[in-house]
This record gives C-alpha cells, sequence and structure tokens, in this order.
C-alpha cells in the first residue's frame, strides 16, 4: 500500500488499515462478494454493518479487498473515500450496465470517460463536466481481458434517478426515455449506469487510480436481458479481468 492511512477504522463499512488491500473492486451486488471469495487466496469476509459487505484475499501475490455498495453513486462513493482513508489509491468498480450503439449483451465494457446528467456527481464537479478513468488501469484491464471475449472501451453516461432517465418503468416514461437514449448515442455513449462517473470524478478529485469494468446484460432500446447462462460465463470473465488488471498494473506501477 503506497497510500498512508488518514483513519483508524472506516466509519461505515467498520473496518481497519491491516484488513484492506493493496486494491479494492466496488460492486453493487452482495452476492458477488461469496463469488469473488471463492476466486481469491486465503479470503477474509469481514464482519458485515450497514449492509455493507467486505472480503480481502489474495490474487496473483497482491492484496485485493472487495466491497459490495449495493445500488447508487451516493454509497459507492463513500465506500470508495472509507477505504481511500484507509490506505487503498486503487479501484475498480465492477457490475452490469446497459448497453448502446455498438456494444453489445456479453461484451465487457469500459469506460475511459463517462458523463453525469444528474446525481451527486455534480457535487464534486462542475456543469457538464466529464469524468475520465486512470489511463494505465484501464490499459491493464483491457490486455487482462480473455480473448473469447469481445471488450470495448468508451464512454459511459451515469444516472442516480434511473426510472424515467435509463429505464421506464410506467408506459408514460418511455417517451422521454428514449429521447434521452437517442441523445446518447448521438454523443457517442457506450453504455449507461449509476455509479461509474461519480467514482471516476472522485477518484480523480482525491488523486486515486480509479477505472470501471462492466458486463453488458440489458440492452436499452429493447430491455432484452442477457441470458442466465451467459450472465454467469460473462461474470466469471468480468471477475478474472479485474483481479488480473489490477494485478498487472500493481506490477508495472513504478
Amino acid at each position: 500500500m503506497t497510500r498512508e492511512p488518514q483513519v483508524d477504522r472506516a466509519w461505515y463499512i467498520g473496518c481497519t488499515a491491516d484488513e484492506v488491500g493493496d486494491a479494492a473492486i466496488l460492486v453493487g451486488d452482495r452476492g458477488r462478494i461469496d463469488r469473488l471469495a471463492e476466486m481469491l487466496e486465503a479470503p477474509t469476509i469481514l464482519p458485515e454493518k450497514r449492509g455493507l459487505r467486505t472480503v480481502t484475499g489474495g490474487w496473483r501475490g497482491r492484496r485485493i479487498t472487495a466491497t459490495a455498495f449495493g445500488m447508487g453513486a451516493p454509497i459507492a462513493v463513500i465506500v470508495l473515500r472509507e477505504l481511500a482513508a484507509l490506505g487503498v489509491d486503487v479501484f475498480v468498480r465492477i457490475g452490469t450496465a446497459m448497453v448502446l450503439g455498438p456494444a453489445r449483451l456479453g461484451d465487457l465494457l469500459i469506460a475511459e470517460t463517462a458523463l453525469a446528467p444528474d446525481g451527486c456527481t455534480t457535487v464534486f464537479s462542475r456543469p457538464g463536466h466529464v469524468a475520465t478513468a486512470e489511463a494505465r488501469l484501464t490499459g491493464a484491464l483491457a490486455d487482462a481481458a480473455p480473448d473469447d471475449r469481445p471488450i470495448k472501451g468508451g464512454q459511459f453516461a451515469s444516472y442516480d434517478s434511473f426510472y424515467g432517465t435509463m429505464f421506464p418503468l410506467l408506459p408514460g416514461e418511455r417517451p422521454e426515455v428514449a429521447t434521452e437514449r437517442e441523445r446518447l448515442a448521438g454523443l457517442g455513449v457506450l453504455a449507461t449506469d449509476m455509479e461509474t462517473a461519480a467514482l471516476l470524478t472522485v477518484g480523480h478529485r482525491m488523486r486515486l487510480a480509479t477505472s470501471s469494468l462492466c458486463l453488458g446484460t440489458v440492452d436499452a432500446a429493447s430491455q432484452a436481458k442477457l441470458p442466465p447462462d451467459a450472465l454467469a460465463a460473462g461474470e466469471a470473465d468480468l471477475f478474472r479481468t479485474s483481479l488480473d488488471g489490477i494485478a498487472r498494473f500493481l506490477e508495472q506501477r513504478p
């Protein structure tokens, strides 16, 4: 760990600096912590606090922590800031995303940049801000992807609101969602999610190496979903790519 801890214990996560690793993976779904733990060497699942579930274990000689934050940018940013205060300075958000344009269901998607049309990102940035990922970390993730899994890099757009902007819950919301989708397609946006822009923005502001790697699981236009078997296979590739990419980045870092 290259960053000195600034607190003795994280307020919400509840862990201490000696319980976290050299880098962190941030996931939404708590169930992914158990599946990641199965891949790690000597994993330690830390006591759950406020619904935040954390595991630390080994991967290619490095200690890596993964924390599940649930849904949405506000709590994801809290988790990032708490882990950073404990000394972690490399972060990869992994999860699922809705695909647009050239992206397809089952693709691995890397956010090189991200727009934030709404949400907590505006607290940390000026209007119209475009968040940027750490280029070397993004490159390490791209290099770690399996040969048989398509991987695309590009621009994301992240929303706190979700319904009525990303996805129509009610029939009357469909025209507004379609208009926003067409606007994003015109900007060359690859995928939409709820967390990437905020994490990249806050990570950059705090001088952390931060990136976002997602699996395309929902088609933004048709709302078609990735079938369960394909989802399971894609998630396995997502996990391994994130772990291998982090290890590559840490090995190459001065």
